[in-house]
C-alpha cells in the first residue's frame, strides 16, 4: 500500500479546498474548471439575449447574427480576465477590480437599443454604444467625487422604467416574435409557458449547479422540444464554420448625436450596478466594503469592456449580479477558477458553429427564458426604492422622474414640437427617467438625516 502517495493526494486535495477559498493561488485544473464553469452556465443565456434580441430588431441575417453572438462570448471572457486581472495605471489607478467579478453583455441597455436599431440599424446602435461609454470612463476615474449625484431614486426608478420597458420585449418573444406569422399562437405561449415553468421549478426546488443553471436548462428543453416540433431552422447551423475569428468591425459605425447621449445616460446607470455589484462580492466574499481602488478599477473595466464590445460587434458589457449571487453562496472568491470560467467563453467565441446553435433558438423559447430575468430587473429597481424610503420629498421626486420621464418619455410624439434638447430628452423614456430623476434629485436634496442614511445603505446592498 503507497501511504506516501495516499497522503500527498489528500494533502493536495487539502489545499485546493482551501485555496477556493482564496483570492490568489491556483487550485488544480480538476477542482477549479467545475467552479469556473458554475459561473458560465449561470451567466450564458443572459449574456446572448440581448444580442438576439437586436439582432432581431435590426432584422440582421442569421450569418450577422453568429457574428454576433461569437464577440458577445469572447469580449465577456476577455472583460472578466481584465477584472480578475487588472491592467495597473500607476500606484493608485488601475483598469479592472482584481475582484472574482464575471461580465456579460447588459439586458440594461436593449430597450434604448431597440428604439435606435428601428431608424438607425446596427450601425448606429453600436456607434453609440461606443461613445456613450465615455461616461464610465469619467465615472471610473472620478467616481469618488460624482457619487453623490446618482442616488438609490435615480438608479431604482431607471431601473423600473428599464424593467417595464423590458417585459414589454420579453412578451413579444413569448408570443412567438413581433412581426411573426404565428404571433400570439398557442403553440407559441404554450412553449414560452412550458420553458418559464421548467425555469421558475428549477429555481424554487433546485439546489447547487442545477438552480444556479435554471435559466439553461429551460431553455434546453425548450430548443428540444421546438426541435421535435419542427420550431428550428437548423439551415444556419449546418452552413456555419466549425473555428472563426471574431473579428472587429464588422459593421459599419454611425454616430447619431442622440443615440451617444442616450446611451451615456444609460452608462451612468450600468456604472452604478457594477458599483453595487462590487460592493456586494466584497461584503459575501470578504466581509468587507470595496476600496476606493477596486470600485473605480471595476468601473473602468466596465467601460473597457463596452468599448471593445462596440468594435467587436456586441452591445455593452456589465458586472452580472447572478454570478455575485453565486459568489455570495459558495463564498468561493478565488480568481484562479473564475478565470478557467472566462477562459471557456473566450474559446466559445471561436466557434461560429456554437453561435448558430444559439442564434436558432425559437423566439418562444427565448421569451419563456428571459421574461423572469426581465421581471427581476423591475424588481430590482422597486427594491432600491423601497430601501431609499417613501418620505415626502422621495415620494416628490418619484413623482416628478415617473410622470416626466416615464410618462412623456413613453410618448415622445407629445413633445415633437419641443425644442431639440428637450425633444431628445424625452425621445426615449428610460435615458427620460435617468436625467429627470437625476434633476429632481439635485432641485430637492436630500436633507432629512434619515433620508440619507437610507440612501447608503440602498446603495450598499445594491447587488
Amino acid at each position: 500500500m503507497n501511504t506516501a502517495g495516499t497522503s500527498h493526494h489528500t494533502d493536495r486535495r487539502d489545499e485546493d479546498r482551501r485555496l477556493i477559498y482564496q483570492l490568489d493561488g491556483r487550485p488544480r485544473l480538476r477542482t477549479a474548471l467545475p467552479l469556473g464553469m458554475q459561473h458560465v452556465l449561470a451567466m450564458f443565456t443572459s449574456n446572448l439575449a440581448p444580442i438576439l434580441i437586436i439582432a432581431g430588431a435590426c432584422n440582421l441575417s442569421a450569418a450577422q447574427t453568429v457574428i454576433m453572438v461569437q464577440c458577445a462570448m469572447f469580449v465577456s471572457g476577455l472583460t472578466t480576465f481584465i477584472q480578475l486581472y487588472p491592467i495597473k495605471l500607476g500606484k493608485s489607478k488601475q483598469i479592472g477590480a482584481n475582484l472574482p467579478i464575471v461580465m456579460g453583455t447588459s439586458f440594461a441597455f436593449v430597450p434604448t437599443a431597440s428604439t435606435i436599431a428601428a431608424t438607425g440599424g446596427i450601425g448606429a446602435v453600436l456607434g453609440g454604444s461606443l461613445l456613450g461609454s465615455l461616461t464610465e470612463v469619467i465615472m471610473g476615474f472620478f467616481y469618488k467625487y460624482i457619487r453623490r449625484f446618482f442616488p438609490p431614486l435615480v438608479v431604482g426608478s431607471t431601473l423600473v422604467t428599464i424593467g417595464v420597458n423590458l417585459l414589454g420585449v420579453g412578451v413579444d418573444y413569448f408570443a412567438g416574435g413581433a412581426g411573426a406569422a404565428d404571433y400570439g399562437s398557442i403553440r407559441n405561449l404554450a412553449i414560452g409557458f412550458m420553458v418559464l415553468a421548467v425555469i421558475v421549478l428549477l429555481q424554487r426546488f433546485g439546489k447547487g449547479l442545477v438552480k444556479n443553471s435554471a435559466i439553461l436548462i429551460g431553455l434546453v428543453v425548450g430548443y428540444v422540444v421546438c426541435a421535435f416540433l419542427g420550431m428550428v431552422d437548423t439551415a444556419p447551423i449546418a452552413e456555419a464554420g466549425w473555428v472563426s475569428l471574431p473579428l472587429p468591425l464588422q459593421f459599419q459605425l454611425t454616430f447619431s448625436p442622440s443615440a451617444v447621449l442616450s446611451f451615456a445616460a444609460l452608462y451612468i446607470v450600468s456604472g452604478l450596478e457594477t458599483i453595487g455589484n462590487t460592493s456586494g462580492i466584497t461584503i459575501a466574499g470578504f466581509d468587507r466594503e470595496a476600496t476606493e481602488r477596486e470600485t473605480s478599477g471595476a468601473i473602468l473595466a466596465d467601460a473597457l469592456g463596452s468599448t471593445t464590445a462596440a468594435l467587436f460587434n456586441a452591445l455593452p458589457n456589465t458586472a452580472f449580479g447572478q454570478n455575485a449571487g453565486i459568489v455570495s453562496m459558495t463564498k468561493v472568491v478565488n480568481k484562479w477558477c473564475i478565470a478557467t470560467g472566462a477562459f471557456v467563453l473566450m474559446i466559445c467565441g471561436f466557434l461560429p458553429k456554437l453561435g448558430a446553435v444559439f442564434s436558432a433558438i425559437p423566439s418562444a423559447v427565448l421569451g419563456g427564458a428571459v421574461i423572469s430575468v426581465f421581471g427581476m430587473i423591475l424588481i430590482n429597481g422597486i427594491k432600491m426604492i423601497a430601501k431609499a424610503g417613501f418620505s415626502e420629498r422621495n415620494v416628490l421626486v418619484l413623482g416628478i422622474t415617473f410622470a416626466l420621464g416615464l410618462g412623456l418619455g413613453s410618448h415622445p410624439e407629445a413633445v415633437a414640437q419641443l425644442p431639440g434638447v428637450l425633444r431628445f430628452i424625452f425621445s426615449d423614456s428610460v435615458a427620460a427617467t435617468c436625467i429627470v430623476a437625476i434633476l429632481a434629485n439635485l432641485i430637492f436634496p436630500m436633507k432629512d438625516k434619515e433620508d440619507i442614511e437610507r440612501a447608503k445603505k440602498a446603495m450598499t446592498d445594491a447587488d
